[in-house]
């Protein structure tokens, strides 16, 4: 193993210990306003939230806060391991496309979350103008080409792209991969009522046999169980909330498995940035039980988090 994984592995493990933990998030969400959940993280990794005026810009806050210790982890790595990480952190590429749609069809213009070497197709889709040659530049990305140009249809194409892509680069994340196109494909099909083109939908991960299922159990038994996993106990389609927190759940004890593997190599990383993710979403959700005032349909979903 060379020095440059030990190098990241061991700056992983000391990223690590700057979490905001368990008590501190459920401290946050007992506050009864934003801001005073807000505020009580300056002074700590996501201190860019303290200052935020709404729920939606302190959880960009948070994306950029974690994007930037992603991008400096990668730093540390050798350029198979910055490869690594470009491909676990697309979800902050997915979202700076999202936000670039969503602005060509009138909407805000966001400030970007800064990608440095974790980009993959950002720099270009940043300059666009047009959705036709946006959906031309991801067709010839990692990402693939959306079924349409409208906002959720790239939206949703994006993320089974991001799935694959996982999938294919990061095999010791399949399973998450796996799981988290299992939730998105029941939530599109049973509970929206809109089954996604099967185009967009990674076979390799969910194989084509969902195609047809009229309800949330039978689509259960068409999945691979590698990905179905993600749906157990879930009985109905107004039920599906509980999917993610209980995925979110998942990654984090398998996280953690993979640090106890021993202090090198990709394992080591991965859990890490399984670790940091699942601590950054816990304090985006505690935020918006604070906005709630402390309680609300979010508290169950934090509830389930933790």
């Amino acid at each position: 193993m060379s020095a440059a994984w030990v190098a990241g592995a061991v700056r992983g493990r000391l990223m690590l210990e700057h979490r905001a933990g368990i008590e501190s998030v459920q401290e946050v969400a007992r506050q009864e306003t934003l801001a005073a959940g807000a505020g009580m993280l300056a002074g700590t990794r996501y201190a860019g939230a303290a200052e935020a005026a709404t729920l939606e810009e302190a959880e960009r806050a948070l994306a950029r806060s974690l994007a930037l210790e992603l991008r400096v982890l990668a730093a540390w790595l050798p350029s198979e391991g910055a490869g690594l990480l470009r491909v676990l952190a697309g979800w902050f590429e997915l979202a700076n496309i999202e936000d670039r749609v969503a602005y060509l069809a009138g909407g805000r213009l966001w400030s970007p979350v800064q990608l440095g070497v974790l980009a993959s197709v950002w720099d270009a889709a940043s300059r666009i103008e047009d959705p036709g040659e946006l959906r031309r530049l991801l067709r010839d990305s990692p990402w693939g080409e959306p079924a349409g140009e409208r906002p959720e249809e790239i939206g949703l194409a994006l993320r089974f792209g991001w799935a694959r892509r996982v999938a294919r680069q990061v095999p010791e994340a399949r399973g998450w991969a796996a799981g988290a196109a299992a939730i998105l494909l029941a939530s599109e099909t049973c509970l929206n009522g809109r089954p996604p083109p099967a185009s967009i939908v990674p076979a390799a991960l969910l194989g084509g046999e969902w195609q047809g299922a009229d309800s949330l159990d039978e689509l259960r038994r068409r999945l691979p169980s590698s990905a179905s996993w993600a749906l157990a106990g879930i009985e109905e389609p107004e039920e599906l909330w509980r999917a993610e927190p209980a995925w979110w759940r998942q990654v984090g004890d398998d996280a953690r498995t993979m640090l106890t593997s021993g202090w090198q190599g990709r394992g080591t990383i991965i859990g890490v940035v399984g670790l940091l993710a699942l601590d950054a979403v816990r304090v985006a959700t505690a935020l918006a039980v604070a906005a709630a005032g402390g309680g609300g349909t979010g508290y169950q979903v934090f509830d389930a988090l933790c």
